[in-house]
């Protein structure tokens, strides 16, 4: 017996300095299966660089343990608080650094594109995102952590984008006319 990689496995990223999320999923065709779900809490460190040096290290080893494909990330929304919008930018940066050094290719989403993409509604809140997942993924754990369920958000965000027409549009493509040129196999006459 064969057993095949998946197509594709994408690692979603909430990022934090107190509770980062985390959310692997794998997609095989049209198939979309939960790989892994967890968060890290660093906020019990004292000091802020042992904290960004924990991040990077846990995105590294996700990365180095299930070999993903995609990376995607939640965009720090903008806050009143200098302080916690410089904290949250950091560990963005060491989560994102993690990735590059893995020679991975970083896709960004705005809180709002995770939550439409995931419900249709950009302000929907975490308990709609999170019973979506559930509809979605068919997973039979009830997850407490919505860092985590964020963090998959992001995942699953991040393969409705790159996997429909709109996406692909918007991420590379100037209009029909260059998709019909980019994909003429994708083209039939009748």
């Amino acid at each position: 017996m064969c057993l095949q990689k998946p197509a594709k496995i994408i690692l979603g990223i909430d990022p934090g300095t107190i509770v980062m999320g985390y959310g692997l999923i794998t997609v095989n065709n049209n198939s979309i299966s939960l790989l892994e779900l967890g968060v890290l809490k660093p906020g019990n460190i004292k000091d802020g660089y042992k904290k960004l040096q924990l991040i990077f290290n846990t995105v590294s080893g996700l990365i180095t343990k299930y070999q993903p494909t995609d990376f995607a990330i939640e965009a720090p929304f903008f806050g009143k608080n200098v302080q916690s919008m410089l904290k949250l930018g950091r560990a963005q940066g060491v989560a994102i650094a993690a990735a590059m050094r893995h020679g991975l290719t970083v896709t960004e989403y705005s809180p709002k594109k995770v939550k439409q993409s995931i419900t249709g509604n950009g302000n929907a809140d975490k308990e709609q995102v999170m019973k979506m997942l559930h509809t979605l993924l068919t997973f039979k754990e009830k997850i407490k952590q919505y860092d985590a369920t964020d963090a998959l958000a992001v995942a699953m965000c991040h393969h409705f984008q790159t996997n429909s027409v709109i996406g692909k549009t918007a991420t590379g493509l100037k209009g029909w006319d260059d998709f019909i040129k980019k994909n003429p196999g994708r083209i039939t006459k009748k």
